[in-house]
């Protein structure tokens, strides 16, 4: 009969062990989801705040730009230096524009050194 008592409390405990492992697991996925959420609406709220009507918000966003270097980002800036009307603006938009093109020529240069090898 006390075995019978064990083995109930063996299976009580691995069904409460399995239920709080699927708990952290769906914790965990909604963590990474709510993350990557997150980080989406970030990048597409400072390519949106590059053409604000606030200055500071526009040098935000080319300092964002300027971290986070993407292709898609070349041709948004040249429309970017053809609307700006800030001087200052337009030599920081021009050298983020400048150092991103430098950048990406970079890597095209080491991807095709590593193709030739």
């Amino acid at each position: 009969m006390s075995s019978r008592i064990e083995y109930r409390e063996q299976d009580d405990q691995a069904g409460t062990a399995w239920k709080i492992a699927g708990a952290a697991l769906l914790g965990a996925a909604a963590a990474i989801g709510l993350g990557i959420y997150l980080a989406r609406d970030q990048m597409q709220r400072h390519r949106r705040d590059l053409f604000s009507p606030h200055p500071l918000r526009r040098l935000a966003a080319l300092g964002y730009l300027k971290a986070h270097p993407s292709v898609d980002d070349v041709p948004l800036l040249r429309d970017y230096l053809t609307w700006e009307e800030r001087p200052l603006l337009v030599k920081r938009a021009s050298a983020v524009l400048t150092g991103l093109e430098e950048a990406l020529a970079s890597e095209d240069e080491l991807e095709e050194d590593a193709e030739g090898a």
